[in-house]
């Protein structure tokens, strides 16, 4: 008998908690809660609905929720149709999002009754589009141009849809980036490459001994949307291990804080932004968040916030990669080697991070020559593993940039150090040039967070008709602070006295704001504030 051959599939991260934790909960908000088996079963259920809808293997089905059961059991169904399982990006202008959803050439929709008015309004410029389903918390018939109600269909479909094996390499999911110049792009996984990523972030979360350590009996609840990078790729990691999961929907920082407490959530990970949200809220301000451990990605982790999360007992530290990298590449957990020092565990804490098993990330200078890896050696961090898009849909010049020498390129100027710990300097497209001195804004964002008063800072180039650039600090203040923007330079100006910056590094200017523009995602937007401030 020959052996059986067996193909990496999503469906088969069902396999272990089915088996061995059938019972664990998967909670939705307080609007509701089940079990991995009723979790399996509404999947079948999904399936044989869209099939009913004539979804077939390589259809694109788009999917526009908040974080919810119903996106959860769409991670899986779609794609283990053989379908491509389409994340859109809700934050998006409603311009992009039209134009994604075509370039996808997505033929079905499942649409939350929150964006009801964005989808007629798009749905006559969206012509490959053939069938809309209605997402609601609450029982409620399809609206005119909706075909059908996501529970109303389930509630009629069978859940035993007969899921087939296929090419391990059939793509899983699409979702498009939000890049600061042109339109967005198109980035794309293989059932082989979303398996192998939950393995390594598995792995990789679990090998440590105690510190940022991830395991089966953790109770997760993600703080980043679903339609970005499949929350990081964490709810895929979160069912096969069997944990407990928690969805909160639409994002607010007092249902976050309700679900800690009420669900005893003691995993998560979200952007900086958000983390700042949870601190400052009212209703979080007297709870005990020790027990609680979470990454913090997508953007530089200021050393401020940092010390004021491990202060409320939080087991913070942060995490690298990019939406290109599915995204997980690195993760700063305390090694041995650099445990015990407070100050010391900071700054480890919120570097990047030492690579997850199977990444190959190397530091690389102009010519694309391998640096030392002696802490100090700077130059473009490039990488390689199994799970990186191989391409962006449809742009052969932007997948041949991407992949230039056959190592990702990721735009982010780093160093590497004896323990194979990465620290980002900054996007090259950052970087302050600034007479001959390059500067670096992360690194001035995270001495500045460090001020007392000081909530959120950016820093950016702005021109100089002297030294062509230079640093202009845009400063949010802490709740029942005031920022007076004088104090700033004194802080920087310690740090040019210990030898962590150079005096050119402290900017002339120092702005405080309300807010600071952010992307889509969290991110800080510095086009954005480079056009406002250019002048």
């Amino acid at each position: 008998m020959a052996a059986h051959d067996y193909p990496l599939l999503i469906g088969q991260l069902l396999l272990t908690p089915l088996a061995t934790c059938p019972h664990r909960e998967i909670v939705y908000r307080d609007q509701g809660r089940y079990d991995y088996r009723t979790l399996r079963a509404r999947i079948g259920r999904l399936a044989d609905f869209l099939s009913g809808l004539g979804v077939e293997h390589g259809d694109v089905v788009a999917v526009m929720d908040w974080d919810s059961h119903r996106y959860l059991e769409s991670y899986f169904a779609i794609p283990m149709m053989g379908a491509t399982l389409m994340t859109v990006n809700v934050r998006l202008s409603p311009e992009q999002i039209g134009y994604t959803v075509n370039h996808a050439e997505a033929r079905v929709l499942l649409a939350h009754a929150d964006f009801l008015p964005l989808v007629e309004a798009l749905r006559p410029h969206l012509p490959l589009l053939e069938k809309i389903v209605l997402l609601s918390d609450q029982p409620a018939a399809p609206p005119p141009g909706f075909d059908a109600e996501y529970e109303a269909g389930l509630a009629a479909a069978s859940p035993d849809f007969p899921f087939e094996s296929f090419d391990e390499n059939t793509r899983a999911t699409l979702f498009y980036t939000t890049g600061t110049t042109g339109l967005p792009k198109g980035v794309f996984f293989s059932h082989r490459q979303l398996v192998l990523h939950t393995m390594a972030a598995a792995a990789g979360l679990g090998r440590s001994a105690d510190q940022g350590r991830v395991h089966r009996d953790a109770v997760y609840m993600p703080m980043t949307p679903m339609f970005h990078v499949h929350a990081w790729g964490v709810p895929y990691m979160a069912t096969m291990l069997g944990m407990k999961q928690v969805y909160p929907g639409r994002y607010a920082p007092e249902v976050f804080a309700r679900l800690i407490a009420r669900e005893k959530v003691t995993f998560t990970h979200c952007v900086p932004t958000i983390l700042q949200m949870l601190l400052a809220c009212p209703e979080a301000a007297q709870m005990d968040l020790s027990g609680l451990t979470m990454i913090i990605g997508g953007a530089a982790f200021p050393r401020g916030l940092a010390m004021a999360a491990i202060e409320r007992g939080i087991d913070v530290f942060a995490g690298y990669g990019m939406s290109e990298t599915c995204p997980l590449l690195t993760v700063a957990q305390l090694s041995a080697d650099v445990a015990g020092d407070p100050e010391a565990e900071i700054d480890f804490r919120t570097c990047a991070g030492q690579p997850v098993p199977l990444v190959d990330l190397r530091i690389v200078g102009e010519d694309g020559t391998a640096l030392p890896q002696d802490g100090a050696s700077q130059g473009e961090v490039v990488v390689r593993a199994p799970w990186l898009t191989e391409a962006y849909l449809k742009d052969e010049d932007a997948s041949a940039r991407l992949w230039a020498g056959g190592y990702l390129h990721t735009n982010d100027v780093g160093a590497l150090d004896e323990h194979g710990y990465l620290r980002i300097g900054d996007r090259l497209k950052d970087v302050i040039k600034t007479g001959g001195e390059w500067i670096c804004s992360l690194g001035l964002e995270s001495l500045i967070s460090r001020h007392a008063s000081v909530a959120e800072a950016a820093v950016i180039a702005a021109p100089d008709p002297h030294w062509g650039e230079r640093p202009l600090a845009l400063v949010v203040a802490k709740p029942g602070h005031t920022i007076d923007v004088e104090t700033i330079r004194v802080h920087l100006q310690v740090f040019v006295a210990a030898g962590e910056i150079s005096k050119y590094a402290v900017p002339e200017r120092v702005v405080a704001v309300e807010a600071i523009d952010k992307t889509s995602v969290g991110k800080i937007d510095k086009k954005l504030l480079r056009q406002k401030y250019a002048s």
